[in-house]
């Protein structure tokens, strides 16, 4: 095996995507607002998700909070 195929097999185990369901990433996402420590992490949980103030608020997440993150939430 060539030196090219085996750094990519190699990058390849070590950076494998886990499955994320819809109710992991907004677990995640209201555990973070909660906290107050919304990072780079979970706005792009946000984005991809496509979450709405309403999903957040049903599941737990502070009024607050989500008014905080209004700029990044779908209407």
């Amino acid at each position: 095996m060539g030196k090219s195929k085996r750094r990519i097999l190699h990058s390849g185990k070590n950076n494998q995507i886990t499955n994320l369901t819809r109710e992991d990433a907004l677990k995640t996402v209201v555990t973070a607002c909660n906290a107050k420590r919304v990072d780079d992490k979970t706005v792009d949980l946000i984005s991809l998700f496509g979450f709405h103030a309403e999903e957040l608020l049903e599941f737990g997440a502070h009024y607050e909070d989500v008014l905080g993150l209004k700029g990044i939430l779908n209407s």
